[in-house]
């Protein structure tokens, strides 16, 4: 049996805290941020722990991150 590729998007957009939870940045901070609400702004910073229901897609896009 071959091994299994990550898809190499998901690598740099995600990863894994010490318990197995996945963690990202959230979207809309790149340009345009004049036209956005400073609250929208000030909660997109940091980064977020994923809900489950999308963490098992990520799960499969990097077989080897468990």
């Amino acid at each position: 049996m071959p091994k299994m590729k990550t898809k190499s998007g998901a690598k740099k957009r995600f990863r894994f805290t010490a318990t197995g939870k996945v963690k990202f940045a959230p979207a809309h901070k790149r340009h345009n941020l004049r036209k956005r609400p400073q609250k929208m702004k000030r909660q997109a910073r940091g980064t977020e722990i994923m809900r489950d229901s999308d963490m098992k897609l990520v799960l499969k896009y990097m077989p080897y991150n468990r």
